[in-house]
């Protein structure tokens, strides 16, 4: 009977050994990352946060597309945003890790494209109302994930 037992564990913690995926071998993780926020927008305030975004967070995001510091970026609305603890999400998608690294050449170029005026505007605008629109409830840094077949 003992070794019926010690058998069947073997072959149960084997199995589960060789169930582990590989890096590289089985899947690939993508050099992109993709920085994913999620908003808890309040009832009724989904267009004025949407209007709000239109004016802030999307031409800030538009110049840096341009000036190729991020590749792209995406605004999801759920269709029932009363379904749970966020109801929009913020992707913004970066070719590699290094993009996100504090870069003072970067900063500058950016700053001079989107210009300090309409930096403050939008820094002001934000500050002053969204609190009252929205509860940032989420900061993800993803991958895809490419599994091998």
């Amino acid at each position: 009977m003992r070794s019926i037992i010690l058998a069947v564990s073997l072959m149960f913690f084997s199995t589960a050994a060789f169930a582990d995926l590989e890096p590289w071998t089985d899947y690939e993780p993508s050099e992109a990352v993709y920085m994913v926020t999620t908003v808890k927008v309040d009832s009724n305030m989904g267009d004025a946060y949407l209007e709000g975004l239109a004016n802030t967070w999307v031409p800030s995001n538009d110049m840096a597309v341009k000036l190729g510091h991020m590749e792209q970026y995406w605004i999801y609305r759920s269709q029932m945003p009363e379904s749970g603890d966020f109801n929009l999400l913020l992707v913004v998608k970066f070719a590699n890790t290094s993009d996100l690294a504090p870069n003072k050449a970067r900063y500058e170029e950016f700053m001079k494209a989107f210009t300090k005026k309409k930096s403050d505007e939008s820094t002001e605008f934000a500050q002053k109302n969204y609190p009252a629109m929205r509860e940032l409830t989420g900061s993800y840094m993803m991958r895809e994930i490419k599994l091998k077949k």
